[in-house]
């Protein structure tokens, strides 16, 4: 038996839409990059972008478990000396890029490198509720659903 893989003429892409409302960040996120990724199809070919398009919608409406909200801090360095910066988590959701949480999660569960670069293309993340993919007709994906810890209990 020969080893089956993918071409990149012969991939199938489909558009899911994935509401963030309640549920748990990385959670959503492995779902996500496993989409991205093209690991749930048959066919998966590790050479090549075989993965789905997903949209995110309610981004700002995100959960985190414990005390991530304040304690969970994101570190950047300017370039000049003492120049370390960072950010709570919770001070980036209620900022004006909330949706970059989300980007940032799936990002790093996202090989690096070309490939890794053309997966998170396939991504589009909205803070609130409207978006301008209509046109192709997404399929919902209950992430919620998938497993009973995904979504935060109140």
């Amino acid at each position: 038996m020969k080893t089956f893989s993918l071409k990149t003429a012969d991939v199938k892409k489909k558009w899911y839409i994935v509401d963030a409302q309640g549920l748990i960040l990385g959670r959503l996120a492995s779902v996500i990059a496993q989409r991205l990724r093209g690991k749930h199809k048959p066919e998966y070919t590790p050479h090549v972008d075989c993965g789905d398009t997903i949209i995110v919608i309610n981004a700002e409406k995100i959960e985190l478990t414990g005390n991530k909200l304040s304690d969970k801090i994101f570190y950047w360095h300017t370039g000049y000396p003492g120049g370390v910066k960072g950010r709570s988590m919770g001070q980036i959701i209620s900022s004006k890029y909330p949706e970059r949480v989300v980007q940032k999660a799936v990002e790093r569960m996202v090989p690096r490198g070309p490939l890794g670069r053309q997966i998170m293309g396939n991504l589009k993340v909205y803070a609130g509720s409207a978006h301008p993919h209509t046109a192709q007709t997404p399929e919902t994906l209950d992430v919620a659903s998938m497993n009973p810890k995904n979504k935060r209990r109140v």
